[in-house]
């Protein structure tokens, strides 16, 4: 007879992150924050301040995977040098945030600059591409509102292009990185990166199918 492992008990079970809400992190503390506490997800202001991001839903999930194919797909079709990142990558950035897109692009040059050390800890660079995905609600930090101020961060930080993907309208808003020009919004049918990543586009058809 063989006997089934007992089920965890609720003591088992990881204990949630308690944090004063005073606390404030230096990017090398945060990174042993999220070390201790794999299962949580968390970013990192300017100023300190942790950043609870929620688990994404179903539909969220599948387009985020489903963006992260194209994108990978699209990278071997137009031959060009980039590394693709999803969103568990931790950017550390100028400002002193650390912050994870849905997905991002560098180019190969900038990753292989960077030491063995910098490429195991967060990046401590902005990337060149970086892609959010909106959530059907405007609430919490993956809501239309907070995705558009961290836009305008990875812009600041020296992000040369940022797409934010908004399935509930099936529009797009362009973020380029001169931050004299507001973000443009498009409802296009195939997204192309234009002269910054030659022939780098991808189909949205499937990403707003959820």
């Amino acid at each position: 007879m063989t006997l089934a492992p007992p089920s965890p008990s609720v003591a088992d079970l990881p204990a949630p992150l308690q944090l004063p809400w005073d606390l404030r992190l230096t990017p090398e503390q945060f990174e042993r924050v999220c070390q201790a506490n794999p299962e949580a997800v968390l970013e990192l202001a300017a100023d300190g301040h942790l950043i609870a991001m929620t688990p994404t839903g179903g539909e969220t999930g599948s387009r985020n995977s489903a963006l992260l194919v194209q994108l990978g797909l699209a990278i071997r079709q137009s031959g060009l040098p980039l590394k693709l990142f999803d969103s568990s990558t931790g950017f550390w950035l100028p400002d002193s945030s650390v912050l994870s897109p849905d997905a991002a692009l560098m180019r190969l040059e900038r990753w292989q600059a960077l030491t063995p050390e910098q490429r195991r800890s967060f990046p401590p660079l902005c990337p060149d591409l970086v892609v959010e995905l909106a959530s059907p609600s405007d609430e919490g930090p993956r809501g239309v509102s907070a995705l558009r101020r961290k836009m305008e961060l990875y812009r600041r930080n020296g992000a040369q292009l940022g797409w934010l993907l908004l399935p509930a309208e099936q529009a797009v808003e362009i973020w380029r990185g001169d931050a004299s020009n507001p973000p443009e919004r498009l409802q296009p049918v195939t997204l192309d990166a234009g002269a910054l990543f030659p022939g780098l586009s991808i189909e949205l058809a499937e990403l707003w199918a959820g």
